[in-house]
């Protein structure tokens, strides 16, 4: 509404300053000629009423000193005495009607100003050039206090410790403020202000999303990051923002390491005490131990690696996926669907892990007979059948 209000102003606005200016020049003949500004000051005197005369003379006066367009804007300065602070008054009202009215007020404006500079019937040294000049100056002034206040909320924003996960608030408030003013800006010519904006918001919702790694949550807060972090990915993605191309490819980055240390958290479970066992065969074996001597370890024997084995039966492992597979999503928001992703991602290094486990085997225990219980073939049939069955 304030836009539309604003519009309709100076629509009306500028053709009666520009005939109001064009009057003054031709009626008063004020030229680029000093002397003929004095000639008009002796007509003016002779025959003008004297509270008129004093009035007129003296800004007529003024003008000896200043650029010869000066008497013109002096003239027009008093006869539209109220109008700047009537401007600066409905700026006021929008910045207090709409948090961003401040920003519709600065669209608006640009373009009037952009169009007058480019129009040959209005000059850039115009009376109302100017005073929109100086209205959009305090509208530029307001919109980056706005930001600033903006970016400062997002920063300082603390997330309640029994937080659940899901989006932060400072991930809403960007992609509300980057949704209002992607509109606003839709039509306008020029879009500098705004991209310094959405660069310095992002740079601030990052910041707030970064400092949960030293929050005390209940959740993983690796989670929370990464839906996060992939929210804003997905987000700048449908919108196409030029400026916040390098903010999407950070975001997905940062996105896909917070996965991998979810993923990396939860990854032994299932497989435990075999992990610690063969990770204990991995530190014999960066020590210098060969590796046909590591069996001859007593921690590490044939006879420890089946008590270990015999722990994970097809069956076991089958129920240990399922249970890790109900606290991921748990763990997980339905509203960024992630749970196949991280599902997928669980699977594939799981499997990778169980593969180095094989072939430990096979170079520490050659010839023993060893081997787990269930296939990599068993392990892709039950990371498919939980993901049917659900």
């Amino acid at each position: 509404v304030s836009k539309q209000v604003l519009e309709r102003v100076l629509r009306q606005l500028q053709p009666l300053c520009s005939a109001e200016q064009q009057f003054l020049q031709e009626f008063f003949q004020l030229s680029h000629d000093p002397a003929a500004v004095q000639g008009l000051q002796v007509s003016v005197s002779t025959v003008a009423p004297p509270h008129f005369t004093a009035d007129l003379l003296f800004w007529l006066g003024f003008g000896f000193f200043l650029r010869p367009e000066e008497p013109t804007t002096c003239l027009l300065s008093e006869i539209f005495s109220c109008l700047e602070p009537e401007l600066r008054g409905f700026l006021d009202v929008c910045n207090k009607v709409h948090q961003f009215g401040s920003l519709q007020v600065l669209v608006t404006l640009s373009d009037s100003v952009f169009e007058m500079w480019g129009s040959s019937s209005a000059p850039r040294s115009s009376f109302l050039n100017t005073i929109l000049g100086n209205v959009l100056l305090l509208a530029k002034s307001s919109f980056n206090k706005c930001i600033g206040t903006l970016c400062k909320e997002m920063e300082e924003t603390k997330v309640p410790s029994k937080m659940k996960g899901g989006l932060l608030p400072s991930v809403s408030r960007f992609e509300e403020f980057v949704v209002f003013s992607e509109e606003v800006f839709r039509t306008a010519r020029r879009r500098g202000e705004l991209d310094k904006a959405h660069l310095r918001l992002a740079s601030s919702v990052f910041s707030s999303i970064n400092s949960l790694s030293s929050a005390n949550l209940k959740v993983n807060t690796d989670m929370v990051m990464m839906e996060n972090f992939h929210h804003i990915h997905c987000f700048l993605c449908q919108k196409k923002i030029h400026c916040l191309e390098d903010k999407k490819r950070e975001a997905k980055q940062r996105y896909s390491e917070h996965m991998e240390k979810y993923v990396i958290r939860y990854l032994d479970q299932p497989l435990e005490k075999l992990n610690h066992f063969f990770e204990g065969v991995r530190t014999r074996l960066a020590q210098g131990v060969k590796e046909e001597e590591v069996s001859f370890q007593l921690a590490y024997s044939k006879q420890e690696l089946r008590k270990v084995l015999e722990k994970y039966p097809g069956k076991e492992v089958r129920r240990a996926l399922e249970t890790l597979y109900r606290k991921i999503h748990k763990d997980l928001s339905p509203e960024e669907n992630l749970l196949p992703v991280v599902w997928h991602t669980m699977e594939q290094k799981l499997i990778h892990q169980c593969q180095e486990f094989e072939d430990l085997i096979q170079r520490c225990y050659a010839g023993s007979g060893i081997a787990m219980d269930f296939t990599m073939e068993d392990l892709l049939s039950y990371f498919n059948s939980i993901t049917l069955s659900n």
